[in-house]
């Protein structure tokens, strides 16, 4: 299993320096970063397409195409991520059959617009954070079921965000562990994992990894280790990246630190 990390330009100077070891820059598909981080290390696309709020068939495909021919980044992802804003008269947390029956059908719409470009061998969905009626992604998205469903109708794979799973578990009144066993993890083809941080309150992600988060992935990879769920090609280090956004979210030494930390886990595997 490879080891990737958002690119920064952080993380670029001490992979130059040879301070942290890594297989992939995982970028958006920009261009311009993608031809800046490409000479330094293999690159993996995430792309921004969203299942559930229709309209994906409208997509320009080429440039796509592009990216992934370009990097040789294997899956092409989409999140399942319905929201409110396009179904007026639904509450977040619906679980109205019928509702609920919407939600799936368009979801698995927008991902078979996906499957019917690039093959359902290439595709890989990835479960979202739901943040009850705090957030804006409708419930149905995150039940463990629903995911299921999506993935028997379209054939597709499974990203799974170990972070998105912890803060949809926390809205859902479950035990993380027991939500992540529930998913289709023989699915399992991509794995994202950041720290949750409790700010003032809400769970947030995208951050350093803390003592309390260490354990949840040790779960997730020992079930991989022994075969109870499907290996992924690839975990990513969700943590950095470029811009005023990021800015305070790239510290080197937090990914001179952690980074070893999850390379040692990795190679493991």
């Amino acid at each position: 299993m490879y080891l990737a990390i958002n690119y920064s330009t952080q993380a670029a100077a001490l992979l130059h320096e040879g301070r942290i070891q890594i297989d992939r820059f995982k970028c958006p598909p920009w261009p311009d970063m993608i031809a800046e981080a490409s000479p330094l290390c293999p690159v993996a696309v995430h792309f921004e397409l969203k299942a559930g709020n229709a309209g994906l068939r409208e997509t320009n495909w080429a440039p796509l195409h592009a990216f992934l021919e370009e990097t040789g980044t294997p899956f092409i992802n989409l999140h399942l991520n319905p929201t409110i804003k396009h179904y007026p008269g639904f509450s977040v947390d619906t679980t109205q059959p019928n509702q609920v029956e919407r939600v799936i059908q368009q979801m698995i719409e927008d991902v078979n617009a996906v499957v019917d470009e690039f093959g359902a061998p290439r595709v890989i969905v990835e479960n979202v954070p739901y943040r009850g009626l705090q957030g804006k992604v409708l419930r149905p998205a995150v039940e463990p079921q629903v995911i299921l469903q999506v993935l028997n109708a379209t054939g597709c794979g499974l990203l799974l965000d170990i972070s998105h799973a912890r803060i949809a578990a926390h809205h859902l009144g479950m035990d993380e562990k027991v939500y992540l066993a529930q998913l289709p993890t023989d699915r399992l083809r991509e794995l994202h994992f950041t720290g949750l941080h409790n700010l003032n309150g809400r769970l947030q992600d995208h951050l350093e990894i803390l003592e309390t988060d260490w354990p949840c992935l040790d779960w997730v990879l020992e079930r991989i280790r022994t075969g109870e769920w499907n290996k992924p090609w690839m975990l990513a280090f969700e943590y950095g990246g470029v811009g005023e956004k990021f800015a305070a979210h790239s510290d080197p030494q937090v990914i001179a630190e952690q980074v070893p930390l999850l390379y040692r886990r990795v190679r493991d595997i």
